[in-house]
């Protein structure tokens, strides 16, 4: 459909440094020790830019926003996780408050974009 490298989207660059911080802050410190959270964090964090460059090489706009939705949906699911990391100790509210406004940003530019993909159909 799109003839758009997905590299060149600003949503996915963002979505894989966002990936990028989490791998960081999984990797040390008691977080470190409990694989399933990580394991569940990584790969909600992972799926995010994953879903945007699968959408982005789809047929049509119709799955590509349905891929937007569901990098939306990993994006949710990864704030839940930052959240209980952070009511069992595993991250302070200072790395926790950084990390929201980056999963805000992303929200809001993945919703600009579901938007402006439909105004386009």
């Amino acid at each position: 459909m799109s003839s758009t490298d997905f590299k060149k989207l600003i949503v996915w660059q963002k979505s894989k440094d966002l990936a990028v911080d989490i791998y960081k802050l999984t990797s040390s410190g008691n977080i470190a020790k409990d694989y399933s959270l990580v394991d569940q964090m990584r790969r909600a964090a992972v799926s995010i830019s994953s879903n945007i460059a699968e959408g982005n090489d789809r047929d049509s706009q119709k799955e590509f926003i349905r891929y937007l939705h569901i990098a939306k949906g990993s994006l949710s699911e990864l704030k839940t996780q930052l959240e209980i990391a952070k009511d069992i100790n595993y991250i302070d509210v200072e790395i926790l408050s950084e990390l929201e406004l980056k999963c805000e940003e992303l929200s809001k530019m993945l919703g600009g974009f579901i938007k402006s993909m439909k105004n386009k159909q």
